[in-house]
């Protein structure tokens, strides 16, 4: 919450916010337009066990059906598509934390989740990674949504042992090698339902390793929040 808040207000009225695709008045006191915020594709239709992106929605996809994922819920409602991948990359790799912000409120107005757990927990980066990018983008997220949720944060929890690579540029099998017994717990989890939070959801295999280190540390119930799901290659949306 600003200190000042009657500043902030003030400073809106002096220097209204615009919007970061278009450039039009923004919407809401955030830097996106109404219409720009309406062109931000909603998960509607996905696999009820990862969020896959789908037709229609289905209990489970076909990777869901070769085993259970170890989560309990998923949470994710937005597609990873234009613009919000333009919002996200400028966020994550440009160092904008006004698009962060932008992405969190966008996060917050689509709803809330399926439930609330007793504590969120953000996906970290490495020490290294972290003093290269000056932020954690799951932080950021998983911040204000904390805050609005009135759920209590805890950053620290989860620790990512080691640097790997990029997940971008890797392949499902390779992402899930790369991010094997990375993660661990930091003391005693004071939760007995914890919900992951992450920017991205691709394969799942971040939101994987983090949900097995925390359940094996004996929390109860873990889900896993994210912003956005990347549908399949040739994935085509239905037809509103």
């Amino acid at each position: 919450m600003d200190a000042f808040p009657w500043l902030a207000r003030l400073g809106q009225f002096l220097m209204p916010p615009r919007c970061l695709l278009c450039g039009s008045a923004g919407h809401d006191g955030i830097e996106l337009c109404a219409g720009c915020a309406a062109s931000l594709a909603p998960n509607t239709y996905h696999c009820r066990g990862c969020a896959l992106p789908l037709a229609r929605t289905a209990e489970l996809c076909g990777e869901c059906m070769k085993g259970p994922r170890p989560w309990r819920s998923v949470w994710v409602p937005f597609r990873y598509a234009w613009p919000l991948d333009l919002l996200e990359t400028r966020f994550k790799f440009g160092g904008n934390l006004v698009a962060g912000k932008v992405l969190a409120r966008r996060w917050i107005a689509a709803g809330p989740p399926p439930a609330l757990p007793d504590l969120i927990v953000p996906v970290p980066l490495h020490a290294a990674r972290l003093r290269e990018r000056g932020f954690n983008q799951s932080l950021e997220l998983a911040r204000p949504l904390a805050r609005h949720l009135g759920v209590a944060l805890q950053p620290r929890l989860l620790e990512r042992t080691r640097v790997t690579e990029a997940q971008s540029e890797l392949d499902a099998e390779e992402r899930a090698r790369n991010v094997r017994g990375a993660f661990v717990v930091r003391g005693v989890p004071a939760a007995r339902h914890v919900a992951v939070v992450d920017d991205v959801m691709t394969t799942g295999a971040t939101l994987e390793a983090c949900t097995l280190a925390l359940l094996e540390a004996g929390v109860e119930r873990v889900d896993v929040w994210a912003l956005a799901r990347t549908p399949k290659p040739g994935f085509k949306a239905a037809a509103p």
